[in-house]
Order: structure tokens, then sequence, then C-alpha cells
């Protein structure tokens, strides 16, 4: 699934899709180590960010990793803010420029705490 995202995002900006050959194997392995396992939100974040670090295709990296962990977390907003767009909104910013390596890991825990705490609510 990571490397068709990536395929598509590089037939949309067509660019060459190619895995790389220091970053694809690390890569591949963290991913697969934690996939099908039942994760903290925290973890599985951080998997995506290191994934995104080690570089496994020629272009695209952030945005691939960014799109699988906004997808990843539409069933959770969609219980803890339905009805607040700006919420969620923030927390999708939040995830996507930690997975992307521009904010830092201060942000993320207080960005999944309000949610945590949002969901306790509901």
């Amino acid at each position: 699934m990571v490397a068709r995202l990536n395929a598509a995002l590089c037939q949309h900006q067509n660019v060459l899709h190619k895995t790389t050959s220091d970053g694809h194997d690390p890569a591949r392995s963290l991913w697969e180590s934690c996939r099908g396992q039942s994760v903290s939100l925290e973890r599985a974040l951080l998997v995506a960010y290191e994934c995104h670090c080690l570089a496994p295709f020629c272009f695209f990296n952030g945005n691939t990793f960014v799109a699988i962990v906004r997808q990843m977390i539409e069933p959770v907003l969609a219980k803890v803010a339905p009805n607040n767009p700006n919420l969620a909104a923030q927390f999708r910013s939040v995830i996507g420029h930690f997975v992307a390596g521009t904010e830092g890991i201060k942000e993320l825990r207080d960005a999944i705490r309000t949610m945590q705490q949002r969901l306790s609510e509901v």
C-alpha cells in the first residue's frame, strides 16, 4: 500500500517512482514490524516519521507518510470532532507537520492529549 501510494504521487507529478538502495529495506522492515499490531497513536506517528526519514523512495517520502497518517486518523476525528472542523484541521496539521519533520514531539503530544481529552468526553 505504501509503495502504491508513493507511485501514485510520483505519477501525478510525472516523476520517477523508484525505491532507494539505502532506505527502502530498513523502512520496509520498520513498517512491517508494526503493521498489524496494536500500537499507540504516538508510536504509529513515530514509525511514519522514522520511515519518512529513512527515505525509502526517490521522491515524495514525506507526502507519502503524511497521507497515510491523515487517512489513519480520520475515524478518530469522526468521533472526537464531528462538528468541530477547526479542531480536526488543527490536529491534521500537527500530525502532518510532525511526520514531515517540521513539528516537534512536544506539539504532537499536546495535540494527542487534547484529542484524548475530547474522546473521553464523547
